[in-house]
């Protein structure tokens, strides 16, 4: 089964012979490797481009454990640069094997030689184009544009999105849905035939692959089962607002374990680096300023959120509403939870300030939307519910209501729109930009 990840082949087209070094970044077995060494090369060679002028390195072979040596990596790639009149494409996979060594010419110095020094001075190559994808675990794309002083472009590639997911799903279309937000959008879901062997790939790869890389990267070595505890309670909350105070008084009083805040939000960062979570802040609509606790947090991967409850906490309505961040993260939006202060007056006559959520206020350049995710607004209570907090909106920026219904679009005479959820992650358009 090939997936085409139009998206991001797009991004890698349009930053070709850019002058800087492309850097691939996402969680572990997206479909990072893939979309480099088979779409992207594939690409370079319908448009004209020679095998011969495309070189490959993939440091986790054995074979190429030579070339984790960053003076060796260098000379390996110059030497293969033989011809100052062609134009080369560099593609090395799993830049973070190269090691971290001491500079050999200087015997008094504590000077070290890393994967980014070789980047740099191969990326001054006029005749060069270099493309890199890296474990996240070692290389995070934060890292790697601040060390490649913004000579980088850093290129994130999620889990497939519905929409991919969707299109390549084989069978009744009907189910796509509910195997999305049970299963998630990691590539290799898709060719598994039973629930058995998904929900068996899905935890080996949490177990063997993510929390594995968080300890070793982060030298953990003592509070392995507070860092699993707290990526239970992370997954059992997603969508719900916490801070690390709140989750400490957690660990007292469920696990009688006294954890500071400082290291649970120390832990939370690891998850956040590693993107297997995704946060969102708490902005006030009105006041026009951030509320920066309690925030909300998302999984990267549904399908691995609920392999790690055991799949025993299928809520639709809280992982439509993860699946809903990713998609607008994927799209590019940076997104913030909405909150909207209003007074009302109490029985005494004396007034009071109450707080209304909006799930998500969306931005990108001039553009802004407000949205908010609702199973169902059938009856007319809970219609009322989902939308005061945007009737309270004063601004004319889109608000959309995502329902699970499955119903015709639609606005309704306050200029509120109602989309399900289906044809709003497989139709972009229906935000206005």
């Amino acid at each position: 089964m090939e997936l085409p990840r139009k998206q991001y082949l797009g991004k890698l087209i349009r930053k070709k012979d850019n002058g800087r070094i492309k850097v691939i970044t996402g969680i572990r077995r997206c479909g990072k490797s893939y979309l480099l060494f088979n779409l992207y090369h594939r690409c370079l060679i319908e448009n004209g481009i020679k095998e011969e002028q495309i070189i490959e390195l993939a440091l986790d072979d054995l074979q190429n454990v030579k070339y984790r040596n960053p003076i060796e990596l260098d000379k390996y790639i110059r030497g293969k640069i033989s011809n100052a009149s062609v134009r080369y494409y560099v593609f090395i996979d799993e830049i973070q094997f190269v090691a971290e060594i001491q500079n050999p010419y200087l015997d008094d110095s504590n000077e070290k030689i890393t994967f980014v020094d070789t980047l740099l001075g191969l990326m001054k190559l006029p005749n060069a184009d270099i493309y890199v994808t890296g474990s996240n675990s070692k290389m995070l794309s934060s890292d790697i544009l601040t060390q490649f002083r913004d000579r980088a472009d850093d290129i994130r590639v999620y889990p497939l999105s519905y929409a991919e997911f969707y299109g390549a799903y084989e069978g009744d279309k009907r189910r796509a849905w509910p195997d999305y937000y049970t299963y998630g959008g990691m590539p290799v879901v898709l060719t598994l035939p039973t629930h058995e062997e998904k929900s068996a790939y899905l935890r080996n790869l949490f177990e063997r692959t993510y929390i594995r890389d968080i300890l070793e990267r982060n030298n953990i070595q003592n509070d392995t089962d507070v860092l699993e505890d707290l990526l239970n309670i992370l997954s059992s909350g997603i969508g719900s607002l916490t801070n690390p105070t709140r989750i400490s008084r957690t660990f007292a009083s469920e696990k009688h374990l006294q954890i500071s805040e400082q290291t649970i939000a120390k832990y939370i960062d690891y998850f956040v680096n590693a993107f297997l979570i995704d946060k969102a802040e708490r902005y006030d609509v009105k006041g026009r300023k951030y509320i920066h606790t309690p925030i909300k947090y998302y999984f990267t991967d549904v399908g691995l959120r609920n392999a790690r409850l055991g799949f025993r906490q299928i809520e639709e309505t809280h992982l439509m509403e993860n699946v809903i961040f990713n998609d607008l993260k994927r799209r590019g939006f940076d997104i913030d939870v909405g909150v909207v202060p209003y007074n009302v007056k109490k029985e005494n006559g004396k007034h009071a300030l109450k707080q209304l959520e909006v799930d998500f206020v969306i931005n990108r350049g001039d553009t802004r939307c407000y949205i908010q995710s609702a199973l169902s607004v059938a009856d007319p209570e809970k219609k009322e519910q989902e939308i005061a907090s945007l009737l309270r909106i004063p601004d004319s920026f889109q608000k959309i209501v995502v329902v699970r219904d499955f119903i015709n679009p639609r606005k309704d005479d306050k200029g509120i729109q109602y989309i399900g959820v289906e044809d709003f992650l497989l139709n972009e358009s229906f935000i206005e930009t």
